[in-house]
């Protein structure tokens, strides 16, 4: 079993998504029941019912989902590829720790979980730098 599964954007008919959303938001006692080719049900647990509106939402609105295991591990390339960094910037995040990693052989892997954190971390400190600087052009008259 692969530790991640990709849905591409437009690989799923938008009326499709609009049924299968709209049957997942209903309110009631059963989240969601899935029927198979027998009549057997199940019910399928509020948790999972949440993800599953999650993803058809955003493929709704144009992206592009990936599921993937906590447990999931990417190569340096595809790390540096998530993270829209050079081969050089890589290295120094993985040699200067803010990356954990570990060897296989001669070979490096860090965890999905690890550089998602990483990647919202960077994400939150370059929002919040630009807010401030939108503070102090505000503060300085130079934003209309």
């Amino acid at each position: 079993m692969s530790s991640a599964v990709e849905i591409r954007p437009g690989s799923v008919e938008a009326r499709e998504l609009a049924v299968i959303e709209r049957a997942l938001a209903r309110d009631g006692e059963v989240a969601a029941r899935l029927v198979d080719a027998r009549g057997d049900t199940v019910d399928v647990p509020a948790e999972l019912v949440g993800v599953l509106l999650a993803i058809v939402q955003h493929l709704k609105a144009g992206h592009g989902v990936t599921v993937a295991s906590v447990q999931a591990e990417l190569t340096t390339v595809e790390a540096a590829e998530l993270l829209n960094v050079s081969r050089p910037h890589r290295i120094k995040l993985l040699e200067g720790g803010a990356l954990p990693f570990r060897m296989v052989g001669t070979h490096r892997r860090l965890r999905l979980v690890d550089v998602l954190a990483y990647r919202d971390r960077q994400d939150a400190a370059a929002r919040e730098a630009l807010g401030e600087l939108t503070r102090q052009a505000e503060d300085l008259g130079l934003y209309d």
